[in-house]
């Protein structure tokens, strides 16, 4: 069995990276689960995740120097593809090899999480959306937010991949995400997962190069992950289909 979600947001500033792993380990405690930095571009995963001094990442492999394997480390629970962020590393990658390495990867593993990039202004950008079942948007609880959300929708409603729901990260005002929430609930397709408070925590676990769940495992923003994580009803997708389906999957024309 495996399924692949995207984590995507439309724009940064939300927590998209601190989220994903966040929802990896959660996830981790019932499945096998595979987390990938698919920001090819502007890459920083590898530091929430103590995997700063690596030497071959997702920019090795799609630049066609590096096989899959060397680029997944163990950590946390969980298996992790960091991607490198020299400009360097970014030029040589052709991203449409992303449909390889997640079909490769799709062979050992229960969920994929592919941590996309912010915008989505390029071809990398969008790949995850069109390669994910279903994707997560993280969203803050501000109307540009909301708005940025429905556009990865849109992109996602357009290559037929589902809403898997919505986390609402560093939540500061109850009554305002009230407010949210009932839009939210209008116009987006899936359900809101959690609210994940604002948190002293997450920011510390960013210094210590670890994941929330790792780092405050008691804290609230950390409970609301793994309660956004139990929401999540995993499929049972057949792996040899689901390897299948990535590796024909059309690659995208520029936004």
């Amino acid at each position: 069995m495996v399924e692949v979600f995207a984590v995507a947001s439309g724009k940064g500033g939300t927590g998209k990276t601190t989220s994903t792993l966040a929802l990896g380990m959660a996830l981790a405690t019932d499945y096998d689960v595979t987390v990938v930095d698919a920001d090819t571009g502007m890459a920083n995963l590898l530091f929430h995740a103590d995997l700063a001094d690596v030497e071959t990442t997702l920019h090795d492999v799609l630049a066609g120097s590096a096989p899959v394997a060397s680029a997944v480390y163990d950590r946390f629970g969980m298996q992790v593809v960091p991607c490198g962020t020299s400009l360097a590393g970014f030029r040589d990658a052709d991203p449409a090899r992303l449909r390889e390495v997640v079909a490769t990867l799709a062979a050992d593993t229960d969920v994929i999480l592919l941590d996309s990039a912010a915008a989505l202004g390029s071809r990398a950008a969008v790949l995850p959306i069109v390669l994910a079942d279903r994707v997560v948007v993280v969203l803050q609880p501000t109307i540009p937010s909301l708005s940025d959300g429905l556009k990865v929708q849109e992109y996602a409603s357009t290559y037929e991949t589902d809403v898997a729901g919505i986390v609402f990260n560093r939540v500061r005002d109850d009554e305002a995400i009230a407010a949210i929430a009932e839009k939210a609930s209008r116009y987006f397709d899936g359900p809101t997962l959690a609210t994940v408070p604002e948190s002293d925590a997450a920011r510390a676990a960013r210094r210590a190069g670890e994941p929330l769940l790792a780092h405050a495992p008691d804290s609230p923003a950390a409970d609301a992950f793994r309660e956004a994580a139990g929401a999540i009803d995993v499929g049972a997708g057949d792996s040899d289909a689901v390897a299948d389906r990535f590796r024909s999957a059309v690659v995208p024309e520029e936004p």
